[in-house]
């Protein structure tokens, strides 16, 4: 068996040295402080002209929000547009197409009757000056 080796031991110093300790640091100078709290309000202006900026700005958050609600007006309105659009062409659809269509707005636009028929016109009377008015 080979022999066992056992371990070197240091030996130990009677006394332990002091700890490092770190020195307090000097007070900074007073155009340091004042340079630090002019820095402070420049990145405070900033902020504030950037924030302003990005709310009422030309690419800011009101414009944005006033063009979304001119998009969807617009959208709106394009979409009755279209409606109305679709009720022309099937108007006009009819009165190509359909015999129909075409006699009653000749009946009523241009006051036309089939021969044969008889057309009466009611008028009312004048009422005399100082007349009362009827009760309906």
């Amino acid at each position: 068996m080979p022999p066992v080796v056992e371990p070197r031991s240091t030996p130990r110093p009677a006394e332990r040295p002091e700890p490092l300790r770190r020195r307090p640091a000097p007070a900074p100078p007073r155009s340091a402080i004042l340079g630090r709290r002019i820095l402070n309000y420049v990145l405070l202006f900033v902020t504030i002209v950037l924030v302003v900026d990005a709310l009422v700005g030309d690419k800011g958050l009101l414009q944005t929000i006033r063009a979304r609600r001119q998009h969807a007006e617009a959208v709106a309105a394009l979409g009755a547009l279209r409606d109305e659009n679709t009720k022309l062409r099937e108007e006009v659809r009819r009165l190509r197409e359909d015999p129909g269509t075409i006699e009653s707005i000749a009946r009523e636009d241009l006051g036309l009757i089939r021969p044969g028929e008889l057309l009466f016109v009611i008028r009312d009377r004048a009422r005399p000056p100082g007349a009362p008015t009827p009760r309906r």
